[in-house]
């Protein structure tokens, strides 16, 4: 029960000379203040100089050895936070490389489906136009039971028939798209 009331007494004595000493309204207190915070100030400046490099003159050993201790300490946390930027940089990367190889996969398909297209439709024009071409008609003509009527008809185009019945006679043989041209 004593040690209770000992340590009772302690605190509540370290208590108050805390009240005390944070009490701002006197003067003094404030030179105190200002004092503790212009030293701390210059154990920081000191501190960063000797991460600088500068001023380890006179330092001994053991602190020397403490300084290089933080030192490292830094330099692994920065080092292990800098490898986990890149780790995740690197997700991010692969993640956008594979998106972008299904839009290119996907394109790919559109392009193949545009050339099948065109492919086809290339093939529909030729197949129009050896349908329409002369050779093909004059093929026809010489293949028709009727080559006999082409015969006149190629005779009363040359002007070998008189009449006006040659104009009404090539019309019916001539392709429509040699007429275009008359």
């Amino acid at each position: 029960m004593e040690r209770i009331l000992e340590r009772y007494e302690r605190y509540s004595y370290a208590e108050r000379q805390l009240v005390a000493t944070t009490d701002h309204s006197c003067p003094g207190s404030w030179t105190l203040e200002h004092a503790k915070l212009k030293a701390r100030l210059e154990v920081l400046q000191r501190n960063q100089r000797h991460y600088m490099g500068e001023d380890l003159d006179s330092l001994s050993t053991k602190e020397l050895q403490n300084l290089e201790h933080q030192l490292d300490s830094a330099l692994k946390h920065i080092r292990s936070s800098k490898n986990q930027l890149m780790h995740e940089s690197i997700s991010e990367l692969q993640k956008k490389d594979k998106a972008l190889q299904e839009q290119n996969n996907q394109l790919c398909k559109k392009v193949k489906e545009r050339e099948k297209e065109l492919a086809q439709q290339n093939q529909r024009e030729q197949q129009n136009q050896e349908l329409n071409s002369p050779s093909f008609i004059f093929q026809q003509q010489l293949d028709s039971p009727n080559l006999g009527e082409a015969y006149q008809s190629t005779a009363e185009e040359n002007g070998e028939v008189e009449g006006g019945s040659q104009q009404q006679t090539a019309n019916t043989v001539m392709p429509p798209w040699m007429i275009r041209h008359l």
